[in-house]
Order: C-alpha cells, then structure tokens, then sequence
C-alpha cells in the first residue's frame, strides 16, 4: 500500500525535476522547430504554413523561423546534380491568396519543365503574406542554406515604406534576427531593444510557441491526404475597381518623403544573395478603369505615388546594375480577385510567362 510521503517524495522530486527542465531549457541553445514530422512520416508542403482557420485549411501561422521551413518540401529534398534551384519570395501574391499550390508562380514555372545551364529547373514558394521587404531578407537569409541558383523577389510599393517595415508579425516576433540584419548591414530601422526576460525563454514561458508546433504536427496528417492548406470561398469581396476620390498614401506628402522607401533593405536582400543572382520584379498590379481611376490606380495607390515609385526604383536598379523586371501593369483588371495584387489562376499564367522569359534571356549567358 502507498503511504502518504512516499506519495509526497514522488510529487517533490517530480516537481523538483520538471523546474530543473524548465530552467535548463532557458539556459541552452534549444531549437524545437527544427524537429519536424514533416518530410519524415508526412509529405513536405508546398509553401509556408498561414492560415488563420486550422481545422478547414489545415494550416496556421506560427512565427518560428525554423518551423516554418522544417514544414516544406524543400527541407526534405536533396539538391540533384543536375537541378537548377530557383527560390520565389515575396508577399501573399507570391505564397498564392486564393490559389492552389500548382497555380501560384513558382508552380506555374515548376510547371513549365524549363532548363538552365544545361539543368532541370525546379521552382520553390518561399513566399509569406504580409507585406515587408525585412521580413522578405529574414527569410532569403535563412533560406540561402538550401544552395538556390537563382531568387526571383516580386515586390510592390506597399513592401517598401520605412515605417511599416516592422509591422508584419512574423518580424515584430523575430525581432533577434531583424536586429542582427540591422548590425550586419547597418540599416536605417528602429527595431526595439531585446527586452526578453529568462522566464519568458524558459518552457513554461514558451508554451504558447511550443503548443503551435505541436498543432503543425498534428496537421501534416489531412494535409498529406488532401494537400489543402487554405479555405477557398465560393464568395469572396473583389478588388475593388470603383475608387474613393482620395489621393493620399500613408502621411506623405504629395511627394516620396526623402529616405521613406527602405532601399536599403532591399540593397541588403542582394548582399544576404552573396554570389546567387536576384530577379527583382516590379509585381503587377490592378490598374482600375473604374470611377475615379484618373486618381488612383487602385485600392492601394493613388497614381502619383506610384509614378514616382516605380521611378525611384528604376533608378536605383539602373544605377547598381540590378537584374529588375517591371512588369506592374501586364495583367488586365479582370484577372485580380480579392486584392489589387493578388491573381487568378489566368492572371498568374500570363506573370509566369513573361518571368520565364527574362530568366532565359538573362540567365547563364556566360556560360
């Protein structure tokens, strides 16, 4: 029969051994999510892990870096003698709003079955929505370790004001590594200093994180069996094509503010690249035929701001000799859904296209 205090000395010792975990656990170098079941008992998935609906989509944002890659495809596959890799990043017109994963761009190019430099090509979505050139450069950094031959980066003016570089989630939670690309290249971004306290980096201080790991896990298995990682609505709100009469853009003036587009952010993307070559690509955009269209081109941006924009970044380009598509006006209105830069299927095609033929005009031409 069990007494009392052997009960007691079972519960104390017990105690004693799980505060000793938790605390050792603050003290060591743990990365929980780079263990995964992903690519190990389950599939690897097509893009990053969002999705604010789990139990339709079988999806959810989690902010862990290392998860987020432990979950893809990508992670599980060795790269081929004979395979070109290509790395698309960008915003949520990128990871493919309302798009399977075969019709997003880097499907589509997948698709496509194109050889460079005597290679098979084979396309990977490294896109994230929300929308942050810094949060593009955490991801190009952490991804620069599955050895791409080529980063295709869309981008559009929403990416770029200084102001907003730090509001997409994934960075404000992520702050270790936005302030280490600040220090490595010195840029011009007010990232808050680590305030971070032992107990929050202790277990019971990382419940939260660890319980979204956990969850991914669990996941991987209706995503394996039915590949469906966001919700698809029969009804959804269209781009809207009939504008407010408003010319405004954020604060600024009817002119880009002085240093208010984080080009060296982006400058810092192509440094993080080192030796791989970056595609820029001015992304299309819905140029709005509706009422009040001779203001602005969009929800998004009135004409002015984007005019200037679209100069700015030109030159830029031109003066540091980048590799830069712009491509802002090649698709009709007709073919946006739910936002002045998210495409349809067709929409997204016509993009592919015109992508593959700059990246076979331009690339390997040496060789």
């Amino acid at each position: 029969m069990i007494n009392g205090r052997f009960l007691r000395n079972v519960l104390l010792k017990g105690l004693g051994l799980f505060l000793i975990f938790n605390f050792v656990w603050a003290l060591l170098p743990i990365h929980p999510g780079q263990v995964s079941l992903y690519n190990v008992v389950w599939k690897g998935r097509e893009r990053f892990p969002f999705g604010e609906n789990p139990t339709e989509s079988y999806n959810l944002s989690l902010y862990d870096v290392d998860a987020m890659f432990a979950s893809l495809r990508l992670n599980g596959t060795v790269k081929a003698a004979d395979e070109f890799r290509v790395f698309v990043i960008g915003d949520s017109s990128t990871w493919g709003t309302l798009l399977k994963p075969e019709e997003t761009l880097a499907g589509q190019l997948d698709a496509m079955g194109l050889d460079l430099c005597g290679k098979q090509v084979r396309v990977y979505n490294l896109g994230y929505p929300t929308l942050s050139l810094t949060k593009d450069v955490m991801i190009l950094q952490q991804a620069m370790q599955y050895q791409p031959d080529l980063i295709l980066w869309p981008l559009t003016l929403e990416s770029f004001p200084r102001e907003r570089q730090l509001e997409s989630p994934i960075v404000a939670n992520n702050q270790d590594r936005v302030r280490s690309l600040v220090r490595q290249f010195n840029l011009n971004l007010e990232v808050p200093a680590d305030t971070t306290t032992f107990w929050e980096r202790t277990f019971i201080g990382q419940r939260r994180s660890l319980a979204d790991l956990t969850r991914l896990q669990f996941y991987a298995v209706p995503w394996s069996a039915t590949g469906i990682d966001q919700t698809y609505p029969a009804d959804y709100t269209p781009a809207a094509h009939d504008l407010e009469a408003d010319d405004s853009f954020l604060s600024w003036p009817q002119q880009i503010p002085t240093d208010a587009l984080a080009l060296d952010v982006l400058s810092a993307g192509l440094k993080v690249a080192g030796q791989t070559p970056v595609l820029i690509i001015n992304e299309p955009i819905m140029v709005s035929s509706g009422k009040n269209s001779e203001i602005r081109y969009n929800f998004y941006y009135p004409r002015w701001v984007y005019d200037e924009y679209r100069q700015d970044l030109g030159q830029e380009a031109q003066k540091n000799g980048w590799n830069y598509l712009d491509l802002w006006n090649l698709i009709p209105e007709t073919e946006f859904t739910n936002s002045a830069i998210h495409l349809s299927p067709a929409g997204e095609q016509t993009f592919a296209a015109e992508v593959a033929k700059a990246v076979q005009a331009n690339t390997c031409k040496a060789k």
